[in-house]
């Protein structure tokens, strides 16, 4: 068997490098720490791959048999737990790639034939999230049989209904649930659209230009399930936007799992009574006995704000990508997956009419909180806004320390540096004290008048005194 070019990640460039990677470098730019749940997506599309490049004649036979015979080994250390995820392979995908090579030999080293890392990653996010949407639809025809059937039970239920958070009129409990279905109902709707637009295989994009294999980028998307084979290469590696599609139907999810919670946090508490959540959902207080804390609906509403942060995260870093620029979407698998990480949740729904009413129904987010550096999105954006903050603020205080220095900086920052200054000065004079004159008080309206006209107009020379620098 022939040594394993793939053991260090510097030897699977190729030999221009002189020197080793710095360990730093290794850590800041290594994602297998949590790609590496991508695998069973990786080693589908590496075996689809292998079966196309058979199928043309680019490999043989017995490389595809002994491709095939390695990767059910791999899928096998990585369920037993016996899979040694090395940092210097970067992530999971040369991590599968280097195993199957020290198992295989050079058959492993042929399976990358015709095939790039930017469109076997794009390959392997389009299906695990295709995976990760079925099963979170699932979970969402659970949950809403769960509130139909609550919903019938308690038709005839009278609740108030309110509006302001004051009593409006009077609804039943079974029509408040079933306005939760409609909701549910077009988050299953968006949730299908986005399905069906990642539901194509990029496959055959490879770096983003295609290959000059004879490769049969069909058999590959059938063999994978895929709709067909995206229809551009250069978009197929470069873009992430049913990623962003993903996290924004993900986002109004949890907005809409969020109000839920809240109404149960509100409807559990003593000024309103209306339910009663078991205790195996609730905590109580170490210092306050009677208390009985509503902790999975409050975790719940929590968690929204994780996801509508990924998905900010996501946008900004897509924005800022051009056709050409692939390596940079890679982070964009860590808010993905973080995301549907936390997706997992069983609902359980079940309600007794005695002499008050009796109800539970929470939403359990069943989430493995990773501790993970943010993801790029997130730096950007934080990065974007401190920058602005902090360029506003210097030039502020230059402006305020010197109106006669020469002018740096573009128009719209010195019109909003004035406006500012116009807001400081006015918010000063306002809260400067007046004499009073205590022998006339229609003399002091007439004075407080007259300051701030006075006040204004030195305002309004000041703005065009600003205009004219």
């Amino acid at each position: 068997m022939s040594s394993n070019q793939l053991d260090k990640k510097s030897q699977a460039w190729s030999a221009l490098f002189s020197e080793p990677m710095s360990e730093l470098v290794k850590r800041y730019t290594a994602s297998v720490g949590f790609d590496q749940r991508l695998w069973r997506a990786d080693i589908a599309g590496s075996l689809a791959h292998a079966g196309m490049l058979a199928a043309q004649g680019i490999i043989g036979a017995q490389d595809l048999a002994d491709i095939q015979r390695g990767m059910a080994q791999i899928s096998a250390e990585i369920e037993a737990g016996r899979f040694e995820w090395k940092l210097d392979l970067e992530d999971v995908h040369l991590n599968i790639e280097a195993r199957l090579t020290q198992l295989v030999g050079d058959a492993g080293k042929r399976l990358h034939t015709g095939r790039s890392r930017n469109d076997q990653v794009a390959t392997d996010i389009r299906l695990w999230l295709r995976d990760a949407i079925d099963a979170i639809l699932a979970e969402l025809a659970r949950l809403q049989t769960g509130l139909v059937e609550l919903a019938e039970r308690e038709a005839d239920t009278i609740m108030p209904g309110f509006t302001h958070l004051q009593v409006a009129q009077p609804v039943t409990f079974g029509h408040h649930l079933l306005a939760w279905f409609e909701q549910l109902k077009r988050d299953s709707g968006r949730y299908r659209d986005c399905r069906a637009r990642l539901n194509e295989c990029p496959l055959g994009a490879a770096a983003l230009a295609g290959t000059t294999y004879p490769i049969d980028r069909h058999r590959s998307a059938s063999l994978l399930g895929f709709a067909g084979p995206t229809e551009n290469s250069l978009d197929s590696v470069s873009d992430r936007d049913f990623a962003i599609e993903f996290c924004s139907a993900s986002a109004l999810l949890m907005t809409h799992l969020s109000r839920f919670s809240e109404e149960l946090v509100l409807w559990a508490s003593a000024q309103f009574g209306f339910v009663d959540i078991p205790d195996r959902f609730c905590t109580g207080s170490s210092i306050m006995p009677q208390k009985k804390n509503p902790d999975v609906p409050e975790l719940v509403r929590g968690k929204s704000g994780r996801v509508h942060g990924h998905l900010v995260g996501l946008l900004t870093l897509n924005a800022f990508i051009l056709h050409l620029m692939a390596f940079p979407i890679l982070a964009l698998s860590w808010p993905v997956s973080e995301w549907t990480r936390s997706q997992w949740f069983t609902v359980a729904a079940s309600v007794s009419l005695s002499n008050s009413l009796w109800f539970f129904c929470a939403f359990l987010g069943v989430a493995r909180i990773w501790n993970f550096t943010v993801s790029a999105g997130y730096v950007l954006a934080v990065a974007a806004v401190v920058w602005t903050v902090v360029y506003l603020l210097v030039n502020l205080a230059l402006k305020l320390g010197s109106r006669d220095a020469p002018r740096q900086q573009p128009d719209w920052v010195d019109s909003t540096i004035a406006t500012l200054s116009d807001f400081a000065r006015l918010a000063a004079a306002r809260v400067r004290p007046l004499p009073i004159d205590t022998q006339s008080p229609s003399a002091n309206q007439h004075n407080y008048g007259r300051r701030l006209t006075d006040r204004r107009a030195d305002g309004l020379a000041d703005r065009r005194r600003a205009r004219r620098d």
